[in-house]
């Protein structure tokens, strides 16, 4: 089925779920359903609470009323017709749409990207049953085009996406043209929430939320910790080979040095609240760039200093909405893989081609395979937008394009999406679970030169002020990548990342003291291993290891303390593998250094 064929259906099957709803719920508001990728929602004000135990019932109505082949009855109406219309039917959500629609003469409305009818002054109506909808269209012919449907969660969201506004019930559906693609898509649903970070995160202890600390803020527990320092490990050597430096910063800074960078006023909504001291105002930091800015400028740089790299895994703090929480994909305190590299514009393609192939290193060793980019472009024609500098616009874009050729990389281009001050590349990736994800972004900046005043030293030896800045940041957050590696793993963390990379499990409690010695020998090769000697039974106490996915169990008996080959237990194999303790270390040290 054609992309906008399937669209259409998922638009038509929202608002047969909406007329299923008000079949059940005679009293509700409702707000916007666009279609969305795989499905549909719809936003609702039900006039009384109500649970996912209820979603299976209007399923079931909407079913019911989707045999019936009810149509889509398209109608237009003046601003002002449907204004009184839906007054008279109280659903205030449409009103208020359809105010902005006169005031502001849009043609568009809200989040369901609804386009008026190409009568000035007119909107179309789409009536499906006793259901009447303000909306653009497309739709099927009748219900029984709709492909097989389910609906499977809902969720709170403010109308229009402000706090200010009532919080809606936000109801999410799936659907597809046939049955085998629905099937296709549920075991995968199914598959994802055995996967969910947040469900691994707690059977393996890796880290919690607790309301007494505040939402969105991660608590790392010490299992936890140990993967996130393998992964801050791998980028301080991957780094240093690519010469960085590392520097830290502090995780506040006073309001001056904000202004300076444009992030106040304009992005203030996203950051904490100012603290008045006596010295000044401060603000707690939700970018490292100004940072790094402000150090780039602590002395005069020579032109055959440059590029400078600056890195770091700095501290960063976002005001987020607490509905919009999410695990570890969106929290309110970060520790970004982040750096940035001061250059000449003769040095921009190296160094930017230097940092995608970082970027692909790094998903070569953690198996992220489906994978592209994103180049994100300016409009001239929206110059409101954007740094007023074309020839640098035209010359980046053309050079970043042909960087991503010369590699083979895939990438799609996006136009008029830029950030203000460059082009940028946006890393996407999805994951295991099919959730189509941003990973990070590598930006181009031309504006922090006049912003900071960055400049260098030429071989004449006057100031030049053509310092070009990227930002990157290949590995996102700690929180963030750590999400995505909980679910690609599933859990089953290669040896160099398990937080337990050997579990020794003494057969009796005379083998304990023999096991210990071992462990205390593994110790200190810096491998990471327990001996459980618990008061359990043998077979209890290899379960639990199994259980924790453990990658290497080894069974600690006479034959092993009395210096024979050992049998080791290995993770998702059936049969067990025998060498000695010296070939068993030289292989685990061999997988933790090669990061096997």
């Amino acid at each position: 089925m054609e992309k906008e064929q399937l669209e259409h259906m998922r638009h038509s099957c929202a608002h047969l779920v909406a007329a299923a709803v008000q079949a059940l719920y005679p009293t509700a508001k409702f707000g916007v359903g666009p279609a969305i990728e795989n499905g549909f929602y719809y936003d609702i004000d039900f006039g009384e609470s109500i649970s996912e135990n209820d979603l299976q019932k209007i399923e079931d109505k909407a079913k019911e009323l989707g045999k019936k082949g009810l149509g889509y009855a398209r109608t237009e109406m003046s601003v002002e017709e449907a204004t009184k219309f839906f007054s008279e039917r109280n659903q205030p959500f449409k009103v208020e749409l359809l105010k902005d629609i006169k005031e502001k003469g849009s043609t568009k409305m809200d989040e369901q990207n609804t386009e008026l009818s190409g009568v000035v002054g007119k909107v179309s109506i789409y009536q499906t049953g006793d259901f009447i909808d303000l909306c653009r269209g497309g739709h099927v012919e009748n219900t029984k085009e709709i492909g097989p449907f389910k609906l499977t969660k809902i969720a709170g969201a403010y109308w229009r996406g402000k706090s200010e506004n009532p919080q809606l019930t936000r109801v999410y559906g799936v659907c597809f043209a046939t049955q085998a693609d629905l099937d296709e898509y549920l075991h995968m649903m199914e598959e994802a929430l055995k996967r969910d970070h947040r469900k691994i995160g707690q059977e393996q202890e890796l880290f919690f939320f607790d309301e007494m600390v505040g939402k969105g803020l991660v608590m790392w527990l010490p299992n936890g910790t140990t993967i996130r320092n393998e992964i801050e490990k791998l980028a301080v050597e991957m780094e240093r080979k690519g010469g960085y430096t590392r520097v830290r910063t502090p995780h506040l800074a006073k309001e001056e040095m904000f202004l300076t960078s444009g992030h106040l006023p304009y992005y203030k909504d996203s950051m904490y609240p100012p603290m008045v001291m006596d010295d000044g105002t401060y603000y707690l930091k939700a970018m490292n760039c100004p940072h790094h800015h402000t150090m780039y400028n602590f002395k005069k740089h020579s032109y055959r200093e440059l590029p400078l790299r600056l890195a770091e895994y700095g501290e960063c703090y976002r005001n987020e909405l607490s509905g919009t929480l999410a695990g570890l994909l969106r929290v309110r305190a970060m520790a970004m893989n982040d750096a940035h590299i001061y250059c000449r514009k003769d040095q921009i393609k190296d160094e930017f081609k230097a940092v995608l192939e970082l970027i692909m290193k790094y998903f070569k060793i953690f198996g992220l395979e489906n994978y592209w980019f994103r180049l994100s472009k300016w409009s001239p024609s929206h110059l409101e937008k954007y740094i007023n500098q074309p020839e640098n616009w035209e010359y980046a874009e053309g050079m970043i394009r042909e960087v991503l050729q010369e590699m083979n990389a895939p990438f799609v281009e996006a136009e008029d999406e830029a950030a203000f001050y460059g082009p940028k590349v946006d890393v996407m990736f999805k994951s295991v679970i099919g959730r189509e994800e941003t990973m990070s972004t590598v930006q181009l900046d031309f504006a922090a030169k006049q912003r900071f005043g960055l400049t260098y030293t030429d071989d004449t030896g006057a100031d030049n002020n053509e310092v070009f800045v990227i930002h990157r940041a290949p590995l996102s957050t700690h929180e963030r990548f750590m999400a995505f590696v909980i679910e690609h793993f599933g859990g089953k963390w290669p040896v160099w990342m398990a937080p337990t990379q050997v579990v020794l499990v003494p057969v009796t409690e005379k083998h304990a003291a023999g096991a210990k010695q071992i462990e205390q020998e593994l110790f200190d090769l810096n491998i990471r291993v327990e001996s459980d000697d618990a008061n359990e039974t043998l077979g209890n106490r290899v379960r639990k290891a199994v259980g924790r996915q453990v990658p290497y169990i080894v069974v600690v008996g006479d034959k092993e303390l009395s210096g024979e080959d050992w049998m080791i237990r290995v993770r998702g194999e059936k049969d067990q593998i025998k060498m000695s303790k010296q070939q068993f270390i030289e292989k685990l040290q061999k997988e933790i250094k090669d990061r096997i």
